[in-house]
């Protein structure tokens, strides 16, 4: 197995390249939610090897649980390539914009890029769109009266359907909530 860098792997020689590890997981979930890791490989491929104990371990999951935001909880093993010991991290998340020591970056190439803070609030806007939509928003205090018969009957018109009356064309449209009707015996709010 060849070891290139890409947009969704990133290689270490060892874990003293920690920091920066941590930042390209952040710009990789970014870009691709998803990616992978590998400490104890140089960046042209080169397998070396790296020290590996359960601390070890431990240390590279505390470091990513204390400067990755979002939380994210990725796999990291320990793996012999080429009869050397190398640790190896797959992580993913759908949470996007991830910060790594405070700060936003995206994958371009095999490289890590600082997010300007235009970018991130187009990520933030996008994550957040169909949310923000105000025609997804329900107007608690909209009453039938409220509706405009004539804007109505000209929507229904461009949509080549039928006015019959008010109440019946919206919820056809499913733009209405039926009353909720009471069971025998139940007592009024």
């Amino acid at each position: 197995m060849q070891f290139k860098e890409s947009e969704i792997l990133e290689l270490k020689r060892s874990t003293s390249e920690l920091k920066e590890a941590i930042i390209s997981i952040a710009a990789i979930l970014n870009k691709h939610q998803r990616g992978e890791l590998y400490f104890g490989i140089k960046n042209d491929g080169a397998v070396v090897g790296q020290m590996v104990n359960e601390k070890t371990i431990r240390d590279i999951s505390k470091a990513i649980g204390d400067q990755i935001e979002p939380k994210i909880f990725p796999a990291i093993n320990k793996t012999s390539l080429r009869g050397k010991d190398c640790i190896h991290v797959e992580f993913n998340g759908n949470e996007a914009p991830y910060y790594a020591y405070g700060r936003a970056y995206i994958r371009v190439g095999d490289s890590d890029r600082k997010l300007s803070a235009k970018e991130i609030e187009k990520t933030i806007i996008g994550k957040y769109k169909d949310i923000l939509r105000w025609d997804n928003k329900i107007c608690d205090k909209a009453a039938l009266k409220d509706i405009s018969i004539s804007k109505l009957k000209s929507f229904l018109k461009s949509c080549k359907l039928p006015y019959i009356n008010k109440e019946n064309s919206l919820n056809k449209l499913g733009l209405i909530e039926a009353p909720r009707r009471r069971a025998v015996g139940e007592s009024s709010p």
